[in-house]
């Protein structure tokens, strides 16, 4: 008896197709990622921007409070009010650094939360909060410290470069004012660069569980032959909000502005702060955090999707995509992470479809080694021209008097002129005339006998 195989559905789609992806389709596909989870993506966000953010503040303010507060009992212009000021400027500044390193630490967890989330949802799969979690909190310290480690660096060649100007300053000014135009033009595209660079360094520690330096190595690789795209991409999503922040910011503005003469007639300064501290700072601070979160999602989708295309083109991602899709929606229930299996392995560069016409089999296109409609097979002349060797219809061969030509059919394969002719088969002997005759005939009696 033979076992046919069981129906299999086919495979759902996830946010993105599987497949290496155009310019249009990761712009467009990280923001309308947001629509597959947003309880996790956009709530979480929101949530952890918040309470840092009035925890940076709380603890600042408090800070300064405690610090400040002891210049009220010293006069001011001694010795020890000058060193008390400056040793509360110093502590205000170092936990204000400290606390909103903390603060980026956090951010660093959201966008581990969000690249992790868009991983399972290019395969359909939607997780929970926990569930992401669980999945990230193996490789969460090592994403902070990779954050960290670059926010020094950045500091450290700042501190650099700021030294250097100083040192040359102070022998030649003008040679100073020239360096530092050129510093801070250099800056730009040095900062993008190194920053599409290394984009895809945490999705690597995300997903595939890579070492700091192994991280930023798999981004400096994957990022190769895909700069352009991928810069354009995170410019136009920072630019984009960029813009809509500029625009939130215009009506906030004229409404604290349109609020003041009407509850401050007589434009009392303390009236007049207290409108702009509540309109145009609390309600502006909101509505930033809130675009903030949103800006931080979608820059991780965009990550994350990046990083997934990258690995489509260079190691075939998307082979092993389809294949975990395939299993798990035949039911199978034990399967290996397609983000963790063949890290590394090069295949040869893919062309776009249809660059050389439509593929081999295709409607209107012949199969390998097969004549297209109309055409002669390999070795056969069109229809109507004589075969190789062989004289056109009608006309004399070379050598021969019309009178002898042999009539020649347009369509058969002629020998060449280098082959030999086959010998002609040997002749039939003559059969000899039968001398039978029926019997009793005159014919049947042969004269010599008795009997005749």
């Amino acid at each position: 008896m033979t076992a046919y195989p069981a129906w299999t559905p086919a495979s759902r789609p996830g946010i993105i197709p599987l497949h290496p992806l155009g310019f249009g389709t990761i712009l467009g596909r990280s923001f309308s990622a947001l629509r597959q989870n947003p309880r996790v993506l956009l709530g979480f966000a929101l949530i952890v921007q918040t309470l840092g953010y009035l925890v940076v503040i709380a603890a600042v303010v408090a800070i300064a409070w405690a610090s400040f507060s002891r210049l009220d009992t010293l006069r001011e212009g001694t010795e020890e009010f000058d060193t008390i000021l400056a040793g509360s400027i110093a502590v205000t500044a170092i936990a204000g650094l400290v606390l909103g390193l903390a603060a980026g630490a956090l951010g660093v967890i959201v966008q581990g939360i969000v690249v992790t989330e868009v991983a399972h949802a290019a395969l359909a799969e939607k997780l929970s909060l926990g569930a992401l979690w669980r999945q990230l909190k193996p490789v969460v310290w090592r994403l902070i410290g990779y954050a960290l480690l670059l926010t020094l660096a950045i500091v450290t060649l700042l501190v650099i470069v700021a030294v250097a100007l100083i040192a040359i300053g102070t022998v030649a000014l003008p040679v100073t004012i020239g360096l530092t135009v050129l510093v801070v033009l250099a800056a730009f595209p040095l900062t993008w660069w190194l920053m599409i660079k290394l984009l895809l360094a945490p999705a690597a520690i995300i997903l595939e569980h890579a070492t700091i330096g192994g991280a930023i190595a798999r981004s400096w690789r994957l990022t190769r032959g895909r700069f352009w795209s991928s810069l354009g991409v995170i410019f136009l999503i920072s630019m984009v909000f960029g813009a809509v922040a500029q625009v939130i910011g215009i009506p906030f503005s004229l409404l604290t502005s349109g609020l003041v003469p009407v509850i401050a007639p007589t434009g009392d300064p303390s009236a007049s702060a207290i409108i702009a501290l509540i309109v145009g700072g609390l309600l502006t601070q909101v509505v930033t955090l809130l675009l903030q979160s949103v800006a931080v999602v979608v820059q991780s989708t965009a990550t994350a999707i990046i990083y997934i295309d990258c690995r489509m083109r260079h190691e075939g991602l998307d082979l092993d995509l389809l294949a975990y899709v395939e299993r798990r929606d035949a039911g199978a229930t034990v399967l290996a992470d397609p983000y963790r299996e063949h890290i590394g392995r090069a295949i040869a560069p893919r062309l776009p479809a249809g660059a050389f016409g439509p593929p081999p089999g295709a409607y209107g296109a012949p199969a390998y080694g097969q004549p297209a409609y109309g055409q002669p097979a390999y070795g056969q002349p069109p229809y109507g021209q004589p075969a190789y060797g062989q004289p056109a219809y009608g006309q004399p061969a070379p050598g021969l008097p019309p009178y002898a030509q042999p009539m020649v059919d347009p369509g058969a394969a002629a020998t060449p002129p280098s082959a030999s002719p086959e010998p002609a088969p040997p002749a039939k002997p003559a059969e000899e005339p039968t001398t039978w005759a029926a019997p009793g005939s005159a014919a049947s009696i042969d004269p010599e006998s008795p009997w005749a």
